[in-house]
């Protein structure tokens, strides 16, 4: 019987071992924690999220609220435990990291198909293989990639925000909302008037950053989780535009409408631990503390785990790749995750699905499954393997990569309608595919 190696038990490698092994396909899981960590993961559990708790909008209304519908349709199994261990986050999907992990790893350790391997890979192996070791793949399977691929990686820099406990934030400041009192009051709000902003913003750009090794140089940061000293830079008011924006969040006790606001979010099921909404951070752990309690509210703020940032890894896909995530120079083998330049845990996982169901048509013979652009992950996997790019960056779901609809020239402004068409179509192609 055809055994599969699938490389690296993070959100994508435990996707595409669940599809295999449901479909009676025999997985040899590797995963090398914890005999070697990446220097961000902090358990040995399957599936860590290792930056925020959020997967993204939990709607359609948005792009990746799309790829989560989608997925559900093909049957992802990791967006149900998701939906099982998710915290109140306004209209986004976030979940209890922790149990999350349990859940994921329980499942794929009580799995009779799934024989898990506690070792470092540090060559791509022969036979059917999909590899989803992740950004923080380990130098030495690097280095066995890069040769694979005949080209030289690419990278970028990902930063995780603090997390703190709740029980150590002064609610005679913060207070409970949801932008435009959408949903449930979810989110800790930490107001700052004009003078209290000021304060902030001149520790933040003075403060000391983590000095980057050598060869870290001349990565880029990824647009979409800029530190925040990175977003200062840009100018005295980026941050009240961009995470700390006011509008819409009013404490109802006072009824002010404040200059800026600091939100956290519910980072585990208990409620004891909330991480700061877009606080990604590079600077030393010593500035982050004086950061943070110059926040009002977060003046004895207990900090639990600080923001940190690392170089991910992502190969040049759109030489690589198919839009089904085989290799174009070897058909037994597949990438997926954050490896192939796909952005953020939806996207991670939803390619670890796709990976998984395509290496078990291969195994069967039939037909590989290829999407197209009018659904957002046929968007996202033909965009990352579109031979164009010259200058391939990564990229999340968007409404800008799928396949445009026509809306009367009088409707052409109205977005929410646009999305509307956009999601219906994709529902509609979904459930049309046999044999997932």
């Amino acid at each position: 019987m055809t055994e599969v190696n699938v490389i690296g038990a993070g959100l994508a490698g435990s996707e595409a071992a669940l599809q295999l092994a449901k479909r009676g396909i025999k997985v040899n899981l590797y995963e090398m924690r914890p005999k070697k960590n990446t220097g961000a993961h902090k358990t040995d559990k399957f599936a860590e999220f290792v930056c925020s708790n959020s997967l993204g909008a939990g709607d359609c209304s948005n792009a990746s609220g799309l790829l989560k519908k989608e997925m559900e349709l093909l049957g992802g199994e990791l967006i149900k435990i998701a939906r099982e261990c998710a915290v109140p986050a306004g209209n986004a999907l976030a979940v209890d990291r922790e149990l999350f992990s349990e859940k994921v790893t329980k499942k794929i350790e009580s799995d009779k198909n799934i024989n898990i391997i506690k070792e470092e890979v540090t060559s791509i192996p022969d036979g059917v293989t999909i590899m989803a070791s992740g950004p923080l793949t380990s130098e030495k399977l690097a280095n066995s990639i890069k040769e694979f691929t005949q080209s030289e990686h690419l990278h970028f820099f990902d930063a995780i925000a603090p997390i703190v406990e709740k029980d150590s934030i002064d609610f005679d400041k913060a207070f409970w909302a949801s932008r435009y009192d959408k949903g449930e009051a979810s989110y800790i709000n930490c107001p700052m008037n004009k003078q209290e902003y000021e304060n902030f913003y001149n520790i933040l750009i003075n403060a000391p950053k983590i000095e980057l090794k050598e060869f870290e140089k001349n990565a880029k940061f990824f647009e979409s989780c800029l530190p925040i000293e990175v977003l200062a830079s840009r100018g005295f008011d980026t941050l009240r535009f961009g995470p700390m924006k006011p509008v819409g969040l009013v404490d109802k006790r006072t009824g002010v409408e404040n200059y800026a606001v600091v939100q956290l979010r519910q980072d585990n099921s208990a409620k004891t631990l909330f991480n700061l909404v877009g606080f990604q951070t590079n600077l030393k752990w010593g500035a982050q503390k004086e950061l943070l309690q110059s926040i009002p509210g977060l003046e004895n703020v207990n900090i639990v785990r600080y923001g940190v940032m690392h170089r991910n890894t992502f190969i040049n896909s759109p030489k690589i790749l198919n839009p089904s995530l085989q290799t174009r120079k070897r058909p037994d083998l597949f990438f997926a995750g954050q490896l192939t330049g796909t952005e953020g845990y939806t996207e991670s996982i939803a390619t670890g699905m796709l990976a998984g169901i395509n290496m078990a048509r291969y195994i069967n013979n039939e037909k590989l499954l290829i999407l197209p652009k009018e659904t957002m992950l046929g968007a996202l996997t033909q965009y990352i393997s579109d031979e164009n790019h010259t200058k391939f960056q990564p990229i999340n779901s968007n409404w800008g990569i799928v396949t445009p609809v026509e809306l009367p020239k009088k409707e052409r402004k109205n977005k929410k309608l646009k999305a509307e068409m956009i999601v219906t179509r994709s529902i509609e192609y979904i459930t049309c595919v046999e044999n997932i």
